[in-house]
């Protein structure tokens, strides 16, 4: 009987732990690679013939939104077509566990606007078949995967859990509620829960409930949020996620984050590093203070890594669903609500001559760091009669109709019913800061939200476009550097 259940065949082995690169046979046996070295064919049921090509680990994505979408889609697509073989769900405070039996519809509307999963898929794809989050992990165990999963408890269903809702979102947690919540907490990490997350941006958060509303951890107390750091602290282990800082500067957001290493004595994702904007278009920062925080941060002691967006950003959004422009209250209110309800308002002459002031202020929503109103493209439009302004900008259409930029966006927004898809081209990226980020020794790639935001766009390319721009167009690092930034170092933090 053969030894090995597969061998792969004389491929270069780029082994994720920056190791220079070496020619091997790998012997794999129930699952799990058992040799490397040189095999015999005749040790092997199947053979893969890997002459030419590299050999190496699958990636794992630390940012994704795959809570859901995990129970119909096994190999978590985007991210299983770009060599992601583990990725971590429940980012940003969000998730389905622990939660009531009443609380689930709630919980699934807020997913669809504030990550913009579709709503009915969840309806369709989503067993319910738990409400502790130790049973939720046991739901996600008895789902067919193809690929690692590991999970956060998401602070948003925790207190909601204990609190309620409306509770939750207007007042801090009383002793006894917070008391509950940390040992809902200290169960979920027994079960396999890696630690916590929470968006923390503060009452104008740029991704909101469903009703407009920041969402339930965006305004919480510091205290809350410590007393969570402290649940790791007594138990030695886990980890944690958090973007944002209570709606704080920068300044002030990264001194909390450190705090917050400094309280559990676990390491912090601090989300996110960026050039410009984050991938919802919230200003985040200058990238080359961000880097140098990190390094200070880790030298006095406190394990913080940055979450860096590596990948080029680019849009397709039609108005029907849009939520991307949530930093701007305005856009905020007039961005809930039914098609129908959207319409109304965008159509608003009173709404449109705030929205035009606010644009002529400097103070317009911009589309991510990949441009303005103005940079945007039609791509698609419904109505026959309006064909003839798909292949234009916003730009041309203002020059063409001699409009406002905002009435010539909305005009055939409402006209087209909001189906109108607008694009954003995404910029060339910069090679020069992207060295700085992809190369900081504190620096992880990613923060892909596969998953989410799916409406709009697709960041679970950024191992492809790593290693494709990267490594080898733009030599920005070698490729045994690369495999380590996308496998070996993101599974160690």
């Amino acid at each position: 009987m053969p030894e090995f259940d597969t061998v792969i065949k004389g491929g270069t082995i780029v082994d994720g732990l920056r190791t220079p690169r070496f020619t091997a046979d790998v012997g794999v046996k129930d699952g799990r690679i058992a040799y490397l070295g040189r095999i015999e064919s005749s040790d092997a049921e199947t053979i893969l013939d890997a002459s030419g090509l590299i050999v190496a680990p699958g990636f794992v994505d630390l940012h994704t939104h795959y809570d859901a979408q995990i129970y119909w889609d096994p190999y978590c697509t985007l991210s299983g077509w770009h060599g992601v073989t583990s990725v971590v769900i429940g980012n940003c405070g969000f998730g389905f566990a622990p939660i009531k039996p009443e609380q689930r519809d709630r919980a699934m509307l807020m997913l669809s606007r504030n990550e913009a999963i579709p709503l009915e898929s969840m309806q369709e794809g989503m067993p319910w078949d738990w409400e502790t989050f130790p049973e939720f992990l046991d739901s996600l165990d008895r789902t067919p995967k193809g690929v690692n999963l590991l999970s956060y408890c998401g602070v948003s269903p925790l207190m909601m859990s204990v609190m309620g809702l409306e509770a939750a979102k207007s007042r801090s947690a009383t002793d006894e509620e917070r008391a509950a919540m940390c040992e809902l907490l200290d169960e979920a990490m027994t079960a396999g829960a890696c630690g916590f997350s929470a968006q923390w941006t503060g009452p104008n958060s740029g991704q909101r409930d469903y009703d407009g509303t920041p969402m339930i951890s965006d305004t919480m107390s510091q205290q809350e949020l410590f007393a969570f750091a402290e649940v790791l602290a007594k138990r030695r282990e886990g980890f944690i996620q958090v973007i944002g800082g209570g709606g704080e500067g920068p300044t002030e957001t990264r001194a909390l984050h450190e705090k917050l290493a400094e309280v559990s004595g676990r390491p912090v994702l601090h989300n996110v590093i960026s050039f410009a904007t984050d991938q919802h278009g919230v200003p985040m920062g200058e990238y080359q203070e961000a880097l140098a925080w990190l390094e200070e941060a880790n030298a006095r002691g406190n394990r913080v890594y940055g979450q860096a967006v590596t990948v080029t950003l680019g849009y397709d959004f039609t108005f029907e669903d849009w939520n991307l422009f949530d930093s701007r209250q305005l856009w905020a209110e007039a961005c809930v609500g039914t098609v129908e309800e959207r319409t109304v308002k965008l159509a608003d002459p009173e709404w449109r001559r705030a929205a035009k002031e606010e644009y002529d202020r400097g103070e317009a929503p911009r589309v991510a760091a990949a441009g303005k109103i103005d940079d945007l493209l039609v791509a698609e439009v419904e109505d026959p009669a309006l064909k003839d302004l798909e292949g234009l900008t916003i730009q041309e259409i203002v020059e063409r109709e001699n409009k406002h930029p905002i009435d010539a966006m909305l005009d055939l927004a409402v006209a087209d019913k909001l189906r109108t898809l607008f694009h954003i081209r995404a910029g060339a990226p910069n090679i020069e800061a992207m060295k700085d980020v992809a190369n900081g020794p504190f620096s992880l790639p990613g923060v892909s939200d596969g998953g989410a935001h799916t409406k709009f766009l697709t960041m679970g390319v950024y191992p492809t476009e790593f290693i494709a721009s990267l490594v080898r167009d733009n030599d920005v690092m070698d490729l045994e550097q690369a495999h380590w930034r996308l496998s070996g170092y993101p599974a160690q933090a």
